[in-house]
Order: C-alpha cells, then sequence, then structure tokens
C-alpha cells in the first residue's frame, strides 16, 4: 500500500466540551504515532461548534510536544485569513520547537461563513484569488535572509518547512503544479474533481526546490469497526453533522441513530452518496476492499484518513483498525 496519515477535525462531541476534544486529539496522535502514521494533520475551521481546531498552530504545538517522531502540521492554514508573514512566524516558530516534523498546508477557502471571515480579517479586502501570489510570499520568508532584505519573518527565514497545496477544485491542482510543490486533495469531502486534478498536477507539475517529482496525497474516509453494521451505525454521527453544515445549521457531533441514511429525503441521501463516494465503511475486511480499490484506481503517494465517531474508543479502534491495514 502507501503511506497513511490522520487528519484530525478535532470533533467536538454533542455534551462534551471542545477541551475534552483537545485532549482526545492528543491521545489519538499519540496512538497514531504508535500505529506507524506518518503524518498527523490539524485542520483551519472557524464559528464551527464542532471543531475545536480554531486556533490551529497552537493545536501542532500541543499534539507535538506530545509525540516524538510523526509529522505534524497544518491540512490546513487558510492562507487568505492570515498575513503570510504571520504565518510564516507561526510555523518558523513550530520548527524551531519540533525540527523536521512541521507540514505546512495551505488552502485559500476561508474555512468559515462571510461574516465569520469578515471578524476574522476585519474586511475582506484578501482577495483569495490572490492565493498564488500568498504563497509565493510566503515562500520568500522561509528562504534564507539577503543582505538588506526589509522585512524577515524570525523565526521562519532559512527554516525547512515543507509547503502543501490543499484543494477540493482544479485550482488548487493547477498551482501546486506551477509551484512544484506537493498536493493534497480534499476527497474525504469534495470527491467530484478528484480524477480531472490529479491529472492536472501531475502533467503541469514543475520541479522546483522542495520538491523533484509530483507527491499526490488523498484524503479518505474510514469508519471501521468489528463488524459492517456496526460501523454504518457509528458512521450516521458524520452523515448528520454533514447534513446539518450543509442545511446551513451546523452542530456539535451528534451521537449515532440507526437507520439514519434512510430516513433522509432522496436529495439528501444523493448528497451524502457523493460525499461518502471516498470511503470505507465497514468490517477490516471490507474496509480493506474499500482501500485497496481507491488506491488502485488514484495510485495516490499518500492517504490522508479522517475519521469522525461520536464515541472517542470507537474512533481510536477505527485508526488502528486502519493502520494494521495499510501497515
Amino acid at each position: 500500500m502507501v503511506p497513511f496519515s490522520i487528519l484530525d477535525l478535532s470533533p467536538v462531541p454533542m455534551g462534551s466540551t471542545v477541551a475534552q476534544a483537545l485532549r482526545n486529539t492528543v491521545d489519538l496522535a499519540r496512538k497514531a504515532e504508535g500505529w506507524g502514521y506518518h503524518r498527523y494533520w490539524l485542520a483551519e475551521h472557524h464559528s464551527l461548534p464542532g471543531v475545536a481546531s480554531a486556533a490551529t498552530s497552537i493545536v501542532i504545538a500541543q499534539v507535538a510536544a506530545a509525540t516524538a517522531s510523526i509529522r505534524v502540521g497544518a491540512g490546513g492554514i487558510m492562507l487568505p485569513n492570515h498575513a503570510p508573514l504571520v504565518i510564516a512566524e507561526q510555523f518558523g516558530t513550530l520548527e524551531s520547537l519540533f525540527p523536521g516534523r512541521i507540514d505546512l498546508g495551505l488552502g485559500r477557502a476561508p474555512g468559515a461563513d462571510q461574516s465569520t471571515a469578515r471578524a476574522l480579517r476585519r474586511n475582506l479586502a484578501s482577495n483569495p484569488e490572490e492565493f498564488p501570489q500568498d504563497v509565493m510570499e510566503l515562500m520568500q520568508y522561509f528562504a534564507p535572509a539577503q543582505p538588506g532584505q526589509g522585512i524577515v519573518a524570525v523565526p521562519g527565514a532559512g527554516l525547512s518547512v515543507p509547503l502543501w497545496i490543499l484543494g477540493s477544485s482544479l485550482f488548487g491542482a493547477q498551482v501546486a503544479a506551477a509551484l512544484g510543490l506537493p498536493f493534497a486533495f480534499a476527497s474525504h469531502f469534495a470527491p467530484a474533481a478528484m480524477m480531472d486534478a490529479i491529472a492536472i498536477y501531475r502533467q503541469r507539475f514543475r520541479a522546483s526546490a522542495q520538491l523533484q517529482r509530483p507527491y499526490v496525497m488523498l484524503g479518505f474516509n474510514v469508519f471501521a469497526a468489528d463488524s459492517d453494521e456496526e460501523a454504518r451505525f457509528l458512521a450516521t454521527s458524520m452523515q448528520q453533522a454533514f447534513v446539518n453544515l450543509r442545511s446551513g445549521q451546523p452542530t456539535q457531533l451528534p451521537p449515532p441513530v440507526a437507520g439514519y441514511e434512510a430516513q433522509l429525503p432522496a436529495n439528501a441521501q444523493a448528497i451524502l452518496a457523493d460525499v461518502l463516494s471516498c470511503s470505507a465503511i465497514g468490517s477490516p475486511a471490507s474496509v480493506d476492499q474499500a482501500l485497496r480499490d481507491f488506491v488502485r484506481r488514484t495510485s495516490p503517494d499518500e492517504l490522508m484518513l479522517t475519521c469522525q465517531m461520536f464515541d472517542h474508543t470507537a474512533r481510536l479502534r477505527s485508526f488502528e483498525i486502519a493502520a494494521q491495514l495499510l501497515g
């Protein structure tokens, strides 16, 4: 198979707290390191009651401090929300504290609605279409400082922090290819353009100082349990959360509901079928087959697994089963 990693949204189950969600994240990261996962990434989202990782760089620091060898990073930082210099300093600090273990994935979406984006930036003058220029500015801050350079990221300048471009469309694939950066596609929630994005990235890739050959990481949902029936039941928490989000009513992660999908109207069932097309839900044997089929179809260089389950112990078990299958 291929190297395998984790994308953690630090889910906040209904009736729980952000503090407990962050403790769960640290617990999962420690176990993931022992199970052989290659990276552990956190995501920037804002004003979502079910996601605890809004202050992404702080959570990354906590996870890196609690582990010893696994790479830790952002999947990702939504660059339009930030001045590139601030991100260079934050991740320069992380790299200085945890040398050789920090990744910086970059996205152009705000990770929030327009009102929240305005609150983050105070105005919307930051243009997501300028994302490639912002990435190049950030790359400059990580380059060795030159004599007479007016603005220097301290820490940041001269540090080796691998940059990744994240995407759920063809735009990110084109940016990653043009800049010679690794590309992570969000197929775990937006799979429609996956095959076209992979093809464009690989065809147009230009070698860079960071990367000589194209490198594709693909998101994939895994809901693994001891039986197919149990896994389908546990997966309904994520299904409910996604339907709530798409309905404009984001919630904490709901408890599982037996037969949830069958209760939905046809249009909601179609949305879930699309979103979960890059997923494995079932027993170890079922998940193994789904993973092998996905790898055979897409030929990724790495898999980024994600799983949202209401019960932390069940979620740990799901990631453990996936590691046993992929290891």
